[in-house]
C-alpha cells in the first residue's frame, strides 16, 4: 500500500495523474486478458479430461458470456462506487476462479470456476478502468481507452508463453493455482490509486488540453431506441463472433491444420497478443479520426483476406498461418476498440459506464454462437476449412450491415441539424 500511496504522490498534479491511471489500467487489463490464452490450456485440458473440441470449449465460451453479463450488470452502479473497490472484489474473483479451476475434477466443474467465476470477475472490473480514463481525458478518449485495452489485448504475449512454460514443467492443474495466487495478490494492489476526478482536479486537466465538450449525453433508455444502437449492436456482434471463434482455435489450427510445435505455438500467441493490443489504440484512433463506417469496412476487409489465406494453408504454412492469425487477432483488438469509442462519440460520457456497458452484451451473443458454432463445424465436418468459409460470410453480412450503420448515424445528424 505504501508503494501505491507514493505512485500516487509523485503522480500529484492532475495532468501528470492521469497518466497513472493508464499505466495501472494496462496491467490490470493484461492480468484479465489472460483469457485470450485460453488456446494454450485447451489441447491439454482435452487430454486431461478425454474430451473433444466442443467440450473444451466450453469453460471459454462460459467465461466470455459471464464476462459480459456481469460486465452489463456493473455498468449501472460504476458511477455509484469507488472504481478502487469495483477492481479489488473483481480481482478477488479472478484469483479465486483460477485457484479453484487447479482443483476440477471434470470439464463442468472447470466450466464453473473458470467460466463462471472467472468471468463474472472480469466483468465486474473491466469497465472501472476505461470509465476511469475515459473521464480523465474528455479530448481523446477513443484514443486512450484503446491504450488501456491494449494491455487486455497484449496478455497472451506474456501470459501465454509463460502458462505454457507452467503447465509444460508443472503440469496443468498446478499452473492454474499459481496463477491464480498471482493474479489475486496483483490486481488487489493494483486497484489501490484509481478514482474519478474530483471537478477541482477535473478543471486543470481540462485546461491543459482541448477538452470535447459532451453534446450528447443520451441515456441507456434513449440510446436502445436509436436506430444507430441496432446496427452497431448488429456489428458489435459478428466482429466479437468472428473474432473469438478464432482466437479460441488459435492453438488447435496451429498444431492440427499447419502441424506445429507447441513451444512454437507458445511464441505465436505472444506474437499475436502484440497485433491484438495494438489494434485497440488504432482502431480507437481510426474511430476517433475518420468515422464508424471507415473503420468497421477497414476490419470486415482485413478479415476477408486473412481468412481467403487460411483456406490456401495446410501442413507447413508457417507464413500463412502467421499472417492470417495476425490480421484475426489484429481486427478482434479493433473491435473492442470500435466499440466502446463508437458508444463514446455517439450517446457521451455522461451515461457511458450504463450504454457501454449494454452494447457488451453483445460480446456476450458473439463468444456464444462463435466458440459453440466454430466447434460444432469442426467435429461434425472435420475440416477447419469451413469455419474460414463461414467467416467470410460473416464479413459480407457485416459490410453491408455497417453500411446501413452509417447511414442511420449520418440522418441522426442531419435531423438533429
Amino acid at each position: 500500500m505504501r508503494i501505491m500511496e507514493n505512485l500516487v504522490k509523485q503522480s500529484n498534479h492532475p495532468s501528470k495523474q492521469r497518466w497513472l491511471y493508464v499505466f495501472l489500467g494496462i496491467i490490470v487489463m493484461m492480468c484479465l486478458g489472460t483469457v485470450y490464452s485460453w488456446s494454450v490450456f485447451r489441447i491439454p485440458i482435452e487430454e486431461f479430461f478425454n474430451i473433444g473440441s466442443t467440450q473444451s470449449g466450453l469453460p471459454y465460451a462460459v467465461s466470455l458470456v459471464f464476462y459480459a453479463f456481469f460486465m452489463f450488470i456493473t455498468g449501472k452502479y460504476l458511477d455509484r462506487y469507488s472504481p478502487r473497490l469495483v477492481i479489488f472484489i473483481g480481482g478477488l474473483l479472478v484469483g479465486l476462479g483460477w485457484l479453484l479451476s487447479g482443483y476440477a475434477e471434470n470439464i463442468y466443474v472447470l466450466t464453473i470456476t473458470y467460466g463462471v467465476i472467472i468471468g463474472a470477475g472480469v466483468g465486474i472490473i473491466y469497465g472501472a478502468p476505461m470509465t476511469v480514463v475515459a473521464k480523465w481525458f474528455p479530448e481523446k478518449k477513443g484514443l486512450i481507452v484503446g491504450f488501456v485495452l491494449a494491455g487486455f489485448g497484449l496478455s497472451p504475449f506474456v501470459t501465454a508463453p509463460a502458462a505454457s512454460y507452467l503447465i509444460e514443467n508443472y503440469g496443468l492443474m498446478p499452473s492454474f493455482k499459481m496463477l491464480g495466487i498471482s493474479f489475486g495478490v496483483i490486481i488487489s494492489l493494483l486497484s489501490y490509486p484509481f478514482k474519478y476526478p474530483l471537478a477541482s482536479e477535473d478543471q486543470p486537466v481540462k485546461a491543459t488540453s482541448t477538452a470535447v465538450v459532451d453534446v450528447n449525453n443520451i441515456n441507456t433508455a434513449e440510446m436502445m431506441k436509436a436506430e444507430s444502437f441496432r446496427s452497431l449492436y448488429f456489428n458489435f456482434i459478428i466482429g466479437t463472433m468472428i473474432g473469438l471463434m478464432l482466437i479460441g482455435m488459435t492453438g488447435n489450427v496451429g498444431i492440427e491444420l499447419v502441424g506445429l510445435s507447441p513451444n512454437t505455438m507458445a511464441l505465436l500467441m505472444a506474437l499475436f497478443a502484440v497485433f491484438n493490443g495494438i489494434g485497440r489504440p488504432i482502431f480507437g484512433w481510426l474511430t476517433d479520426k475518420l468515422s464508424h463506417k471507415k473503420a468497421m469496412l477497414l476490419s470486415y476487409v482485413l478479415i476477408m483476406i486473412a481468412a481467403s489465406l487460411m483456406l490456401m494453408a495446410n501442413k507447413g504454412s508457417l507464413v500463412l498461418y502467421t499472417i492470417a492469425f495476425s490480421i484475426f487477432w489484429f481486427n478482434l483488438g479493433g473491435w473492442l476498440a470500435i466499440a466502446p469509442a463508437s458508444t463514446l462519440s455517439l450517446y457521451g460520457t455522461k451515461h457511458y459506464s450504463q450504454n457501454y456497458g449494454v452494447v457488451f452484451t453483445a460480446y456476450g451473443i458473439g463468444a456464444i454462437t462463435g466458440v459453440f458454432g466454430s466447434g460444432l463445424l469442426k467435429d461434425v465436418l472435420q475440416s477447419y476449412h469451413s469455419i474460414f468459409y463461414f467467416v467470410i460470410l460473416l464479413c459480407v453480412v457485416g459490410i453491408l450491415s455497417s453500411q446501413k450503420f452509417a447511414l442511420s448515424h449520418y440522418r441522426s445528424q442531419a435531423v438533429d441539424k
